[in-house]
């Protein structure tokens, strides 16, 4: 008796596309059949199940038949999305999408699970949902609560990004140049527009008209589509020399009086948030300890005395994991008890 889903992961060898496999298995999401997918270049390649022992052939997108495959989850740009996502979805399975591509499209629901699950509802319209951005997602877990109790204004974050956020090449990019510093060869920037090691870059993504980079923009806007259009939200976003990880300063307005006591005691219940905050040498998280993790963790919890009804925050996350392959999961797991009801 068939009772799991038939699931496909496109983009099954990169960064993200692995950690989605790594997490299916972790959480026993009830799969059936799985399916990795790739490009041409990865083609005919092995790679494990998560740390089940079962190996699977990678197989290219191109020319794979999305037919009778319950869900796909995308993790793979814009520019093979853009081929494949509409196909898959064309041929009744629900896409589950990584990248930028559909996130501000009118009839795609942008999800996440703990802060707006009933949008999910909205997916019938094209059979495609949407992740948001890696640093949107773990902020609105962390916010939804408090806005929740308080009502917030608005919103300044400076972004502290780690370099996987930027791929497989951003990665090797640190390490070599680490390492050629160490040894003292010249630096080489490729994936990056500096040099990433041993410095701070203040630029992701492209440049927009108005001087703001698109992923500034980006959490501006996901925001508003997660959380609730009424937050005013201002972004700085910067790469950092750090592996896994991305970290956010959160300075937050409120509608109504929130002390952080209170703040403390309704973050510590949060779904998703793990609220770790002693006022003491190492009494916070930083990204090295978040790797591997699914919560957002919150630190740092305190009233901003220059305002009526501030606080800062600081909030740590593996981008790898909330901020991508396990949201998508978490949809695939909302969408199942929701509507397909097969697992």
């Amino acid at each position: 008796m068939e009772m799991g889903y038939r699931v496909v992961v496109v983009g099954a060898t990169g960064n993200v596309g692995r950690e989605m496999l790594n997490i299916l298995a972790e959480r026993e999401f009830p799969c059936d059949e799985i399916a990795a997918l790739a490009s041409s270049r990865s083609q005919g390649t092995e790679i494990e199940f998560g740390e089940t022992g079962r190996m699977l052939k990678v197989q290219n997108v191109d020319n794979f038949d999305f037919t009778g495959w319950d869900i796909a989850l995308f993790a793979a740009g814009s520019g093979p999305t853009q081929i494949h996502a509409p196909r898959a979805a064309a041929a009744g399975c629900v896409v589950i999408d990584n990248s930028s591509l559909y996130r501000m499209d009118p009839d795609v629901p942008l999800i996440v699970p703990e802060v707006n699950p009933d949008a999910i509802d909205g997916y019938t319209a094209k059979n495609i949902i949407a992740n948001p951005n890696c640093s949107t997602a773990q902020m609105v877990v962390a916010l939804k609560p408090l806005h929740d109790a308080a009502k917030i204004k608005r919103v300044v974050v400076s972004t502290y990004q780690s370099v996987s956020g930027a791929g497989k090449e951003g990665m090797d990019e640190l390490f070599e140049q680490s390492r050629a510093i160490f040894v003292g060869d010249p630096v080489e920037p490729r994936k990056f527009t500096k040099q990433i090691a041993f410095n701070v870059i203040p630029h992701i993504d492209v440049f927009l008209d108005d001087g703001s980079t698109k992923e500034e923009w980006k959490m501006v806007a996901e925001t508003k589509k997660i959380l609730d259009p009424k937050v005013k939200v201002t972004a700085t976003c910067v790469r950092v020399p750090v592996f896994i990880g991305h970290s956010e300063s959160l300075n937050i307005e409120f509608e109504n009086e929130i002390s952080a006591e209170e703040a403390q005691n309704i973050l510590r219940e949060a779904p998703g948030v793990m609220l770790i905050d002693k006022r003491e040498n190492g009494g916070y998280v930083t990204p090295v300890e978040c790797v591997g993790d699914f919560a957002t963790f919150v630190s740092r919890v305190r009233e901003d005395s220059t305002i009526d009804n501030g606080l800062n925050i600081w909030c740590v996350s593996d981008n790898l994991r909330k901020g991508a392959a396990l949201n998508a999961v978490q949809i695939a797991e909302l969408l199942g008890r929701r509507h397909l009801k097969k697992g």
